[in-house]
């Protein structure tokens, strides 16, 4: 899919409204976190370079559609104005007003999308409203393009529309990753449960060369082959769905990489005593917490041999020490790799971010993703209302 970018629009003398994700953090009134922020900052610089104004929307928690005081964007405004280093006017009324007033640099930040139903039904009346405002549409918030939203899907169709910097960016590291990947292509998918990856689990065996399965999912996948898991969490009722990806794995010629040994222990708590052993061997009242060292040195091995990587998952309870061993023993080897200039890798999701940033990796991986629930979708091959508008 092609998509139009910055590149491709005359801002000079123009009014540019930029879809953005500032839903950042905010304890006692002050943002604690402000690199969600840091990233809109090419697009808005870009646009002022070429000569236009700038009119920033953005979401900010989940008021469903009723005007709440401590969700308003009037609190993120001076982080805003911090970060991109000039001076941004929140407007919270009369919209038009303060559009027509603005000179050329000037940047504007709207009140909470949200406050407004007609957001979340991606009414066509509010997109209007929205679209008059401007003579660009841009959005740069993929994490908000998993939604159909007036502000990422309707008004993507009122106004000439491109993807901001950001937005782009993340487009281009994707579509490296699955879209028309170097192969072998490598898939390291962990988390608690297999039940809210199925969809993920299922595209995936179709377009990687190695799926890895990690943590509480790999436990649902040992059990349904006859395996005992003795306490760990597993969903046991999965025990056919997870046959079933199998068999799909086999016939697509993706080999699925599961524990061959395990870190094993009878407390869950950091530093609880522990030990290493097969697979097949786990107590009756033990919990499996992590991939033991064989397992770790042939995914290492597989990492090794491969050309793009996407990570969506740890492969065990990496915040618990020291149950943090797998997961950062592959992150160092895809880490070492990505730097080497031998392997493309992608990583995104909640607990893959943490956990990448956790073993000291932030900045060694290709591309990171904070887009969650975005780029969850994206890797289960389905469309994104808010990417497929611009296209």
């Amino acid at each position: 899919m092609t998509w139009k970018t910055l590149d491709d629009m005359d801002f000079a003398g123009k009014r540019a409204l930029v879809r953005v994700d500032i839903n950042v953090p905010v304890e006692n009134g002050v943002v604690t976190d402000t690199s969600r922020i840091e990233r809109i900052a090419a697009t808005v610089d870009d646009i002022q370079a070429k000569g236009g104004k700038v009119i920033l929307m953005a979401h900010f928690g989940r008021p469903k559609g009723q005007v709440v005081p401590e969700m308003s964007l009037e609190i993120i405004a001076p982080a805003v104005s911090d970060v991109l280093g000039l001076p941004v006017t929140f407007v919270n009324g009369d919209y038009a007003e303060a559009v027509a007033e603005m000179d050329e640099g000037d940047v504007l930040l709207l009140e909470n999308l949200r406050f407004n139903p007609g957001e979340e039904k991606n009414d066509e009346g509010f997109a209007k409203r929205l679209a008059s405002l401007a003579d660009i549409y841009v959005n740069d918030a993929f994490s908000a393009a998993h939604r159909a939203h007036a502000s990422t899907e309707a008004i993507a169709r009122l106004l000439p529309a491109c993807a901001g910097r950001l937005m782009a960016e993340e487009l281009g590291a994707l579509e490296k990753a699955l879209g028309s990947p170097e192969r072998p292509v490598v898939a390291v998918v962990g988390g608690a449960k297999v039940s809210t990856k199925l969809d993920l689990l299922g595209n995936l065996v179709g377009k990687v060369d190695h799926l890895v399965i990690g943590g509480g999912m790999a436990n649902t996948f040992l059990a349904a082959q006859g395996i005992n898991v003795g306490k760990s969490l597993c969903e046991h009722d999965l025990a056919d769905t997870a046959r079933d990806i199998l068999t799909k794995a086999e016939a697509a010629g993706c080999e699925i990489i599961l524990p061959r040994d395990i870190v094993i222990a009878r407390e869950f708590k950091a530093n609880a005593q522990n030990e290493t052993v097969a697979a097949t061997q786990c107590p009756d009242d033990a919990m499996i917490f992590d991939a033991g060292p064989e397992t770790v040195a042939y995914i290492n091995d597989v990492v090794d041999g491969a050309k793009t990587l996407i990570m969506n998952g740890p492969l065990g309870v990496f915040e618990l020490e020291p149950f943090h061993a797998g997961t950062f023993a592959i992150l160092n080897e895809i880490a070492d790799q990505t730097k080497a200039g031998k392997l493309v890798s992608v990583g995104g999701g909640g607990d893959t971010v943490a956990a990448i940033n956790a073993s000291g990796h932030g900045d060694d991986f290709t591309y990171i993703s904070t887009a969650g629930g975005a780029f969850l979708e994206w890797m289960e091959g389905k469309e994104l209302p808010g990417v497929a508008a611009l296209g």
